[in-house]
């Protein structure tokens, strides 16, 4: 790896914040605008990723794909924001969450393939993880406070029943 490369990617790792302070629940403004703001930063190190990767086909491909998802994540995460109903609020972070997947999925590819080194690639994927568990707190604590249940099992935000009460 390059020395402006291996410098670009130390100056990533400084975006993303190493803290999960987060206490679940909907998003309040406060916890929006950090989300908002930290999703926004993770983009951000992946795009900065994305540009210090090698020119061979492999990296490419495979930058181009983690570019796409990562960078999905944010905007999934602000439009469930914007969500009319609690159904769709879930429905657009458990979008966030696919997206999130993909993205750890083509980080491990990234590393094991030896594109990137692994202190490179792990503050990224630590982020990943975390927002993953932000995200999941957050669908969790909706379909809580909707009183709705288990009704969101297979992932697809379909209702399987309304309980009686």
């Amino acid at each position: 790896m390059k020395d402006e490369q291996r410098h670009a990617l130390g100056s990533s790792s400084s975006l993303i914040p190493h803290t999960s302070s987060f206490q679940g629940g909907l998003p309040m403004d406060g916890m929006h605008q950090n989300l908002a703001g930290r999703t926004k930063r993770f983009a951000l190190s992946v795009i900065e990723l994305y540009s210090t990767l090698p020119r061979t086909t492999a990296a490419q491909v495979l930058g181009r794909q983690v570019l796409r998802s990562a960078t999905s994540v944010g905007a999934h995460y602000r439009e469930g924001h914007r969500a009319r109903s609690t159904a769709e609020f879930v429905s657009k972070l458990e979008g966030g969450l696919q997206e999130l997947e993909e993205t750890r999925y083509w980080f491990e590819l990234l590393g094991e393939s030896g594109i990137v080194p692994p202190l490179v690639m792990a503050p990224l994927q630590d982020e990943a993880e975390q927002l993953t568990a932000i995200l999941v707190a957050c669908v969790k604590k909706a379909k809580k406070s909707n009183d709705e249940g288990e009704r969101m099992k297979d992932g697809k935000g379909k209702k399987e029943g309304k309980r009686q009460g």
